[in-house]
């Protein structure tokens, strides 16, 4: 009997919560979705989404395509995004009218990526699909940004993977990384799970499946418009280390100032970092549990990527509620995970507005809460590391091809 026979809890009901806490994140973005925030109710009543302003800043009220139109001279950046995540803002320009009418579009496609993330979650873990169904970070950060369009294609290549096409996963993994840069790191766990399974074929036509999509979708504005293609990169490159970032914290307590200049010794620090604690993790794991599903380090990579990285953005939590179903079905890590998301939100917020004068939390309120979630996210790796795999994604149908014997890697 499948894990969905047995939790008695059906596709209607994952769906159904799931359009429950949709509504809830509506509700908290829908006072700022008019784009009027002279009040600064953005931070006064957390309704902060990054939707609203960028409909102006990336320069999409008229006809302008991204890339291939130059951006007027500005202050703000323009064309910062991935390729699909400009072209998705792009279509919810061309459908709408106004800045409400922009973000109710948006909301719309979010919307539908979040239905299909859940779709496939519950093909592949039954009832855990209420693990991103339920989540007070997907109702918080539902509407914030575009990251749910990465998190539905990055879902879509688990299930593929998980039924063995292999070539799909790598295209849904390489239009994820066209959206966000991060199921990009997802093709390392897949491909070294074929490995594991003795079928490296199928890793390698992953990998080269997903670095295909990307190019295919990139290469026509990388040739076409270079300058405005690398502003993205170009971009991330130069920032400094973000409010919820541990760099942030770090250089804030050494040196008493609110900005990290040392941005080429930040970039290098958070690259070794990620690689040595993912190595670590890694062995770790294959220390105490040999024949682990490769797959499900898709949780640690992104987990060490978030702390190590000068850039936690608020909707970044989404990218692990997938993950908490996949590989760490513990609701009370997830449950310590929501709340701690949660107070990062409202804390630096609360921050926020205490910066325009309108009264809030101090800067030290919001530096705690994000080493409290910090610590919570260190947590759930350990007991990734420690607790045996949960139960299969999927279970092989009576025709399905034998899988091979595992070796480790």
């Amino acid at each position: 009997m499948s894990e969905r026979a047995r939790s008695g809890i059906g596709l209607g009901t994952i769906l159904a919560c799931l359009g429950a806490t949709l509504a809830l994140g509506l509700a908290i973005k829908a006072p700022c979705a008019s784009g009027d925030w002279s009040d600064g109710r953005q931070y006064r009543r957390l309704c902060y989404s990054d939707i609203v302003p960028l409909l102006g800043t990336e320069q999409l009220t008229g006809g302008r395509l991204p890339y291939l139109d130059p951006c007027a001279p500005s202050e703000a950046n323009c064309d910062e995004y991935p390729v699909v995540s400009m072209y998705a803002m792009r279509l919810a320009a061309w459908i709408s009218e106004g800045t409400a009418g922009f973000f109710a579009a948006n909301a719309l496609l979010l919307s539908i990526a979040a239905f299909v993330t859940a779709l496939c979650l519950y093909l592949l873990v039954g009832a855990r699909a209420l693990y991103l169904a339920l989540a007070p970070t997907l109702a918080i950060y539902a509407f914030m940004n575009w990251d749910l369009i990465a998190v539905a294609l990055a879902t879509a290549a688990v299930l593929a993977f998980a039924r063995r096409r292999n070539v799909a996963a790598g295209v849904l993994l390489g239009l994820g990384a066209a959206a966000k840069a991060y199921p990009a790191l997802l093709v390392l766990p897949l491909a070294a799970e074929r490995v594991r399974q003795r079928e490296p074929d199928g890793g390698i036509h992953l990998a080269w499946a997903a670095a295909g999509a990307w190019v295919a979708v990139n290469a026509p504005f990388a040739l076409a418009a270079p300058a405005s293609w690398w502003e993205f990169f170009r971009f991330n490159a130069a920032r400094p280390a973000d409010w919820d970032s541990l760099w942030f914290i770090a250089c804030h307590r050494l040196t008493g100032r609110a900005f990290c200049e040392p941005t080429r010794l930040i970039n290098a620090g958070s690259l070794a970092l990620f690689l040595g604690s993912t190595a670590l993790v890694w062995w770790a794991k294959r220390r105490r549990e040999p024949g682990f599903s490769r797959l499900s380090l898709g949780l640690p990579i992104l987990v060490l990527f978030l702390l190590s990285n000068k850039v936690y953005s608020p909707q970044y939590g989404l990218w692990l509620l997938p993950w908490f179903a996949l590989a760490l079905p513990s609701p009370w890590l997830f449950a310590a995970f929501s709340l701690a998301d949660a107070a990062v939100f409202v804390t630096r917020f609360s921050w926020f507005a205490e910066l325009e004068g309108l009264g809030g939390l101090p800067l030290g309120a919001f530096e705690a809460a994000v080493v409290v979630r910090a610590a919570v996210l260190l947590a759930c790796v350990v007991a990734w590391v420690r607790r045996p795999q949960p139960g299969p994604l999927v279970e092989p149908s009576a025709t399905a091809h034998p899988a091979p014997e595992p070796a480790p890697t």
